[in-house]
């Protein structure tokens, strides 16, 4: 049989495939070996790993990338941490490598784009996500939580919490701080559980999560997200990325280019704000990386409204 770029990948039958991904003797038993080193050769399929082959056109797709990663793990893997954090559409998680975890009675070990845990779990941490075997989104937000880098972290859990109701979220943020009273591994529990205390539902993107975590860290009070501004006659006239209300402070996170006309905009936008009593601290996206000029700038205005930071 021939293989050509640009079939697709179902038009060949091939058994227990998912996604786009399948063992290498089921491809062989269904295409024939020789065709099958064709496609190899020209990239219409990719051996991903020892024993697994994925369409070409789908190497980089996280869901192709995780089915392919449970063919090589086994019946008994799950998908977890940053893996299953995209899969639940927690974007802020990068996940180019594969997380997977295992009993520990696997023999199953990590390998190149391939991240194998061993943990304890059943049945009930587990849900189903593109018809894969996916962790709970409770349990990898307390891994992530644990174990990614900070505002990362925070970022993925402002994500989980976006759109829920009042109740929802009491019922996720109860759910994470159950696995951490309950986790076995005592490592970053502290840490996650303070992180769990920042995450808000109003955040709209990862880095203004990253930016709340540098305030907080820095010794400011947490501050409000979308706090919105009114006219006399009850209508919506700005929203603050971030805000202190009862101080009329507010932080202003600009993630795109500097250019005049937007600069323009935004000086009449403070100016406006000003007039009704409020004080503006805009950040920018490089700002991030080196907090310095905006801390002091925001230090200034507390101090101006004379609200005592701690030292």
């Amino acid at each position: 049989m021939a293989v050509r770029w640009g079939q697709s990948w179902y038009v060949f039958g091939i058994p227990n495939s998912e996604h786009g991904a399948a063992r290498r003797r089921d491809v062989a038993n269904a295409l024939g070996e020789r065709a099958l080193r064709g496609a190899l050769k020209d990239g219409v399929f990719v051996q991903l790993w020892r024993g697994i082959v994925v369409d070409g056109k789908r190497v980089l797709d996280p869901v192709t990338r995780a089915s392919a990663a449970l063919l090589l793990a086994g019946k008994d893997a799950v998908l977890s941490r940053n893996t299953a954090a995209v899969l639940h559409g927690l974007t802020a998680a990068e996940a180019f490598e594969v997380h997977v975890t295992v009993p520990y009675s696997s023999w199953v070990r990590s390998t190149t784009g391939l991240v194998v845990h061993h943990g304890r779990f059943t049945g009930e941490d587990v849900v189903t996500r593109y018809g894969l075997p996916v962790f709970s989104l409770d349990a990898v937000i307390t891994e992530l939580l644990c174990g990614e880098v900070r505002w990362k972290a925070l970022a993925c859990l402002d994500q989980a919490l976006a759109g829920l109701s009042d109740r929802n979220t009491k019922a996720l943020l109860d759910a994470v701080d159950l696995h951490l009273m309950h986790r076995d591994d005592r490592r970053g529990v502290r840490i996650a559980e303070s992180l769990l205390a920042l995450g808000v539902r109003g955040a709209e993107s990862p880095q203004e999560s990253r930016l709340r975590l540098v305030i907080t860290d820095a010794g400011f009070p947490n501050p409000v997200t979308q706090h919105p501004i009114f006219t006399l006659s009850g209508e919506l006239l700005y929203r603050l990325d971030l805000a202190w209300p009862e101080l009329r402070i507010g932080v202003e996170y600009d993630g795109y280019e500097a250019h005049e006309g937007r600069d323009d905009y935004d000086s009449e936008r403070d100016r406006r704000l000003a007039g009704r009593g409020w004080r503006i601290v805009r950040v920018r996206k490089e700002d991030l990386a080196e907090p310095a000029r905006f801390l002091a700038e925001l230090r200034l205005a507390f101090s101006e409204r004379r609200y005592p930071l701690g030292a």
